[in-house]
């Protein structure tokens, strides 16, 4: 499996942001956690959203709701955990280690890239300002809110790669949750695993053919392939 990632030559790069491009995950967690107990009294750990992770944040507070056996005026639990969160994260939130470099990277060799996010519009925009990215550096982004259905759905993927005007068997996805990589795998991609949220074994069962603990670490096998190939070497 090294072998195959690390000699295949990407035409693209397809980036999940939550836990692959800024390292979110324990902020939304905290917000979530606040706005349940704000608006429902309701004492939530931390661990209740893991299952949810990379479907989007309704179905990340819907199914902890579910599970509790609650109801909720899903559009304003949404509205006030954004909020939170874009508290949460002012001058607290950071890329993940190489994330930016291997973005800029990817341009600067002719690799097209997008953003491929089950989060909203909202979301992916404060993250992006809050690390020093922008929208531009990217070919292409999808959010939640283009597709119907989300991961572990193909859907994002699929719409990602057609942005960009490739085939997804000619594309990495780098992803951060199990959900995620199911989807990447779906789409018919070859998928790299960022261990900032779920384990290695966990991501690797559900379809990545190698992980890594950031994108320092995935640089090589994401675009030293795609190097040799247009040297020629």
């Amino acid at each position: 499996m090294d072998d195959l990632l690390a000699m295949r030559p990407f035409a693209g790069l397809l980036f999940d942001v939550d836990g692959v491009l800024v390292d979110s995950e324990t902020f939304i967690a905290e917000a979530a956690v606040a706005m349940f107990a704000e608006l429902y009294g309701l004492a939530v750990d931390a661990t209740e959203f893991s299952p949810f992770v990379g479907t989007g944040e309704g179905r990340y507070l819907g199914g902890v709701a579910e599970a509790r056996g609650i109801k909720i005026d899903l559009a304003k639990a949404k509205e006030r955990t954004y909020t939170l969160y874009f508290e949460v994260i002012r001058n607290r939130l950071h890329e993940v280690k190489g994330a930016i470099a291997l973005v800029r990277a990817c341009r600067d060799l002719g690799i097209r890239t997008a953003i491929a996010t089950s989060a909203d519009r909202k979301k992916l925009d404060a993250n992006l300002a809050q690390v020093g990215l922008l929208e531009s550096d990217f070919d292409a982004a999808v959010t939640g809110l283009d597709v119907e259905r989300k991961k572990p759905f193909p859907d994002i993927y699929l719409e990602a790669a057609r942005r960009i005007g490739l085939d997804p068997r000619d594309c990495l996805v780098v992803e951060d949750a199990v959900t995620g990589i199911q989807a990447g795998k779906a789409a018919g991609a070859l998928c790299a695993g960022i261990t900032t949220t779920f384990t290695a074994e966990s991501l690797l069962g559900a379809g990545a053919v190698r992980t890594f603990a950031d994108l320092v670490e995935l640089r090589p096998f994401a675009i030293g392939g795609a190097w040799r190939a247009d040297r020629g070497s």
